[in-house]
């Protein structure tokens, strides 16, 4: 029976301590340290309202905007709620036939040359927010031919959202497809 006692004893105090304490003090370092993150890492539009969180990818599929990269999140792309990879290997027929539909449909937007990875595979988590520089590029002549404005003018939008590698080593230059968007729908606005 005393042994029963002080199991009980120790299952709350370690419920208390692992399931409410610390993660609370947790949450409040992060709140302290790093708010934006803590909080979604959030971003608005030049309106100021709530567009999506620069974690998540969206989708676009407008000609005026850069596409972002394939999500294969289930139901329906970019949710949150069903994230994770379609789990086919590169010699699965379905998964052949999806990428290759996605590159007929870049080259029928008159993409030439190599195409990146990232515009044609999904992520493993089927949100990855952001695309490299190189796949921007080759969208710069759809997307300035849409919205009417020069391919100089747009290649200097992506150059100022372009990220580098995090701390100097860690990760590849990248370009945040939400960002971008938001800075083209804000020429539009003025």
């Amino acid at each position: 029976m005393k042994e029963l006692k002080s199991a009980i004893l120790m299952f709350i105090a370690f419920t208390v301590i692992c399931g409410g304490i610390y993660p609370l003090v947790v949450t409040g370092f992060a709140h302290l340290l790093f708010p934006e993150q803590a909080k979604g890492s959030l971003i608005t539009d030049s309106s100021g309202k709530m567009t999506g969180s620069s974690l998540l990818g969206q989708p676009f599929s407008a000609p005026e905007y850069f596409w972002p990269r394939p999500s294969a999140s289930a139901d329906f792309g970019y949710n949150p709620m069903g994230s994770g990879g379609s789990n086919s290997g590169p010699t699965n027929p379905d998964y052949l036939k999806t990428v290759g539909d996605r590159v007929k449909a870049l080259r029928a937007t008159g993409v030439t040359g190599l195409i990146p990875s990232e515009l044609v595979q999904a992520s493993a988590s089927g949100l990855d927010p952001h695309i490299s520089p190189e796949a921007a590029r080759i969208q710069i002549p759809r997307v300035a031919k849409a919205r009417g404005i020069s391919q100089q003018q747009l290649t200097a939008i992506v150059a100022n959202v372009t990220y580098d590698r995090q701390l100097g080593f860690l990760g590849e230059r990248r370009v945040n497809v939400l960002e971008l968007n938001l800075k083209l729908k804000s020429l539009n606005q003025r």
